[in-house]
């Protein structure tokens, strides 16, 4: 690890009220202290308490650059565990720029992006998952992000993976000890003492796993792709949904011919939405490609929006769509029901249970032009997805891939050691597969990773973090 003593702006590259530039290193007081002035000449930062915030000015030689105020944090009990300076300026671009600048002068060096929090890590203040925490709270874009990331920043994860490798740590060390002295540590009835425990623990990280892919969608949002026929009233659900007209919306069939992206929430549910040309046959050149994006777009998705016009009757092109979207997760919008019924939610269910493979489906009778029925969205989403509410009270949601990778892993592993005791293996199957296990939940917190994945990770935060 470098020792040396970094600098960055802390703050985002806008003109703004203050702007942060921070300092980190064993040299950092001793660097501000030739930069800064106190109104009182002789007040040096070196000899003032730690966690105090002092007022001057910064000066390059003799020439003063800003009004300041400086926050003064001494090793340990600082973001790095190093001595730390926090030079709160005016938060003009330029003004930050030529304070950094006299810092580097100085003796220090630009921070590599993410490496404050690189070096807290390095430091042992924080272990590889809460250092993750910290970027996702800066990326969170709905309120479940923010307190996932809050719960895994507090130890949430970190605490869950420690207990289980506790568990699987004793019985590696059991057993290992009973295979070098037999004469004082006994194997006998310990096989189903070790069936129990290990049932247990892929119990748990099972559940971990679970979780990982709702976790995604709530921290990211689900991908939802609206589809139908021409004229189903796709685009007016996504003009609705959004709350402005993005959408072209006429009563010519075809009108929409490529693909729309926007982001919604639906009371805390984020949504990413794709509203998609009407799938029909066509000769149309230009339609057919939006008609093959479409297509391609439902393969892929979460969540299909399925929009039907229900004062028209189903035809080969709406059988096509149900092909289509025959094994996701879907909710059909009985569009239009202002008007003359001729599709029945009957109707529906009994095509689409003949058709779908996981019978994840929900239908609602709307009317875009009335707004009638987009409240019961909601509900139908929360119902297919996180079985009716969301809560992460007391819930621990897997929201990182590498984390749900490596907990995969970790299950595989335990699902090995269970295999083995179910065919009476050698005691020393046991001890590789639950080595396997314990070294995999080390990657999550960082104890078992290498560096290279550690250097790709913070290459990843953002400058001053």
């Amino acid at each position: 690890m470098k020792t040396d003593t970094i600098a960055a702006i802390a703050t985002g590259m806008s003109d703004s009220g203050i702007g942060i530039i921070r300092i980190s290193g064993d040299n950092a007081i001793n660097v501000a202290d030739q930069i800064y002035r106190a109104k009182n000449q002789n007040k040096k930062l070196c000899d003032v308490k730690s966690h105090t915030i002092h007022y001057g000015f910064i000066y390059d030689g003799e020439e003063p650059i800003d009004e300041v105020m400086v926050v003064v944090m001494k090793a340990p009990n600082t973001y790095t565990r190093e001595n730390t300076i926090e030079i709160d300026a005016h938060g003009g671009i330029l003004v930050m720029n030529k304070i950094l600048d006299v810092i580097l002068k100085n003796g220090c060096r630009l921070a590599e992006p993410g490496e404050f929090t690189k070096r807290a890590f390095l430091n042992g203040r924080i272990d590889l998952s809460k250092a993750e925490a910290v970027m996702d709270i800066i990326h969170s874009k709905n309120e479940f992000a923010l307190k996932a990331s809050l719960q895994q920043l507090k130890g949430s994860v970190s605490d869950k993976v420690r207990s289980l490798r506790e568990h699987i740590l004793y019985e590696i060390a059991y057993i290992e000890s009973a295979l070098d002295d037999p004469e004082h540590i006994s194997l006998e009835r310990y096989h189903d003492k070790l069936q129990e425990k290990s049932l247990q623990i892929s119990i748990e990280l099972k559940k971990l796993v679970d979780s990982a892919d709702n976790g995604k969608m709530l921290k990211d949002g689900i991908n939802t792709v609206i589809v139908g026929k021409p004229n189903a009233g796709k685009s007016s659900l996504l003009n609705l949904l959004v709350g402005e007209d993005r959408a072209i919306v006429t009563s010519i069939a075809g009108t929409t011919r490529d693909v729309l992206e926007e982001s919604i929430k639906l009371h805390g549910i984020g949504l990413n939405i794709i509203d998609t040309a009407g799938i029909r046959d066509t000769a149309d050149e230009v339609e057919k490609i939006g008609v093959d994006r479409a297509r391609k777009y439902a393969e892929n998705a979460d969540l299909i929006v399925y929009v039907v016009d229900s004062s028209c009757s189903l035809d080969e092109n709406d059988r096509e769509i149900m092909e289509l979207i025959a094994s996701k997760k879907v909710i059909v919008l009985l569009n239009k029901s202002d008007l003359d019924q001729v599709v029945s939610e009957s109707d529906i269910a009994e095509k689409m249970d003949l058709l779908s493979q996981n019978k994840a489906i929900k239908i609602i009778k709307t009317s875009t032009k009335e707004n009638v029925g987009i409240d019961v969205l909601e509900l139908a989403v929360k119902e297919l997805f996180f079985d009716g509410k969301i809560s992460i009270n007391d819930e621990i949601y897997i929201t990182n891939q590498r984390h749900k990778a490596a907990l995969s892993e970790a299950y595989d592993s335990m699902q090995f050691v269970l295999e083995s005791l179910d065919r009476n293996m050698p005691e020393d199957f046991y001890s590789i597969d639950l080595m396997n296990a314990y070294a995999a939940l080390g990657r999550i917190i960082g104890e078992e990773v290498e560096d290279d994945v550690v250097n790709e990770i913070f290459q990843k935060f953002c400058m001053g973090k």
